[in-house]
């Protein structure tokens, strides 16, 4: 089944969402976090979420997050 532009983005927008949401959990803040506007308009392939840049703090306390739920 192929998504219409609207299926796509609507997708991705939940995607986001949901890790945007995860992540707050722990936490962690990605000010950047969103829809990759030109992929979720484009009808290839899936969506990409756009995790963008984040400062030193918040790529420490992710590694520390993703590292204390490996080796609970």
């Amino acid at each position: 089944m192929v998504m219409t532009p609207k299926e796509r983005r609507q997708a991705a927008e939940e995607a986001v969402w949901q890790l945007k949401a995860a992540l707050d959990g722990v936490g962690v803040v990605f000010p950047s976090l969103g829809v990759d506007v030109v992929s979720a308009a484009g009808t290839y392939g899936l969506p990409l979420v756009d995790l963008g840049r984040c400062n030193l703090d918040t790529a420490m306390r992710l590694a520390a997050v993703l590292h204390e739920r490996a080796h609970p």
